[in-house]
């Protein structure tokens, strides 16, 4: 399934297949500060945020990923990234930043419900991974509400070699 022209909206936003229109508000908003609780961490050059963009609009094309940005619906200001990762295996698995100014208006909870509804509507999968560190309470609520179990809990070194504690959430497909 090639996502390289996705586009799904919701009451709030806009979610759209990544691309290098993108590349100087996710270079100047994936900071350190955003990057606390995650896995990737933010680039030192404007070349590695491209060739990021590069490679996730390869694995979009080839069907394997859907890395997406998330902008407001009414200005198509950008807010962050998500997308849901290796849609092509049984578990993929969602990942979601937000720009600082974003924070605390509900807009990756609605990010996420609508590529979860997506990935009921359009992949075959066992269940959608979402991994949280364990002190990010806010991105962990999501899961839980979307009725995800704690399947696993693990130690992971970040890109910046920072230790974390890692919970792994299974949300199971809505067999409605």
């Amino acid at each position: 399934m090639n996502t390289s022209s996705f586009h799904l909206e919701t009451k709030n936003l806009l979610l759209v297949s990544i691309s290098m229109e993108y590349k100087e508000d996710i270079f100047r908003e994936f900071t350190l500060e955003i990057a606390t609780y995650m896995y990737p961490q933010p680039y030192e050059k404007i070349e590695d945020t491209i060739r990021f963009i590069q490679h996730s609009m390869k694995r979009n094309r080839e069907g394997n990923n859907l890395q997406l940005v998330v902008l407001d619906r009414k200005d198509r200001s950008f807010l962050g990234c998500a997308g849901i990762h290796n849609i092509d295996t049984n578990t993929p698995e969602f990942g979601i930043w937000l720009k600082k100014s974003a924070h605390g208006n509900s807009y990756g909870k609605e990010a996420i419900f609508a590529l979860n509804k997506w990935a009921d509507e359009n992949l075959n999968y066992e269940y959608l991974l979402y991994p949280v560190t364990e002190e990010n309470s806010a991105s962990k609520r999501i899961p839980e509400l979307l009725g995800g179990i704690a399947s696993r809990e693990y130690d992971d070194t970040n890109m910046s070699g920072v230790l974390q504690h890692v919970i792994e959430y299974r949300i199971y497909p809505d067999k409605k």
